[in-house]
């Protein structure tokens, strides 16, 4: 059993954003996830020119981390201790359809460097890690729903290994019908012990810890 901690939380869901449990910002009027995630992206006052060319999920995981990390010390980490592991069910599938759209007409076929570089799931955490100049491993699980006992398991190896010290963990999922976010940072330091028993109950109580 390892001795991590979760210090930090982040939720974002139906146009909301939580931080550790409360509601740092709502936008009602936003109809889907590329309105939200521009709406968030001023709100926080976030400054990053690669945001507006990213895909939509990959937004979400940027936000998200940006909402984790905001008051994270991570200063004296070395980059090479940080890793992040996430998870979702969709992939880039909303993303795929797009790229998928661009090469269905023979006649007019136009695919898109910058469509098709976001099939990946893997290329959201590049782009975390690139803005917060993390260089530890990483990974990306497809499951049918989130599984807590997944990511924590790979995160405690990861950290009985001597692999990373610091760990972003969770899932980031879109689909054509809906969005959701939740990633949590686990280390020697917090108040939470990471297992999935406590981190199942941070994702199903969001805004009720």
């Amino acid at each position: 059993m390892s001795n991590l901690k979760i210090s930090q939380y982040c939720h974002i869901k139906d146009n909301e954003a939580f931080v550790n449990g409360k509601l740092i910002f709502e936008d009602i009027k936003s109809t889907n996830l590329k309105a939200f995630s521009k709406s968030l992206y001023r709100a926080i006052k976030s400054s990053y020119s690669k945001f507006f060319k990213m895909d939509d999920i990959s937004r979400l995981g940027f936000l998200a981390a940006e909402l984790l990390l905001k008051d994270a010390d991570l200063s004296t980490v070395v980059s090479d201790d940080v890793s992040v592991v996430l998870s979702n069910s969709e992939s880039t599938l909303v993303t795929d359809q797009k790229h998928q759209d661009t090469i269905a007409d023979y006649k007019n076929f136009f695919p898109s460097p910058s469509i098709f570089v976001y099939t990946l799931p893997n290329i959201m955490i590049g782009e975390i890690s690139i803005r917060h100049k993390l260089q530890g491993e990483n990974a990306f699980f497809i499951v049918e729903n989130f599984n807590a006992e997944l990511i924590a398991n790979h995160i405690n190896n990861l950290f009985l290994e001597n692999k990373s010290k610091v760990f972003i963990g969770g899932w980031v999922n879109q689909s054509r019908w809906n969005y959701e976010a939740f990633l949590y940072l686990t280390s020697d330091v917090g108040l939470i012990d990471h297992n999935a028993l406590e981190i199942n109950y941070l994702y199903n109580n969001m805004n009720e810890i």
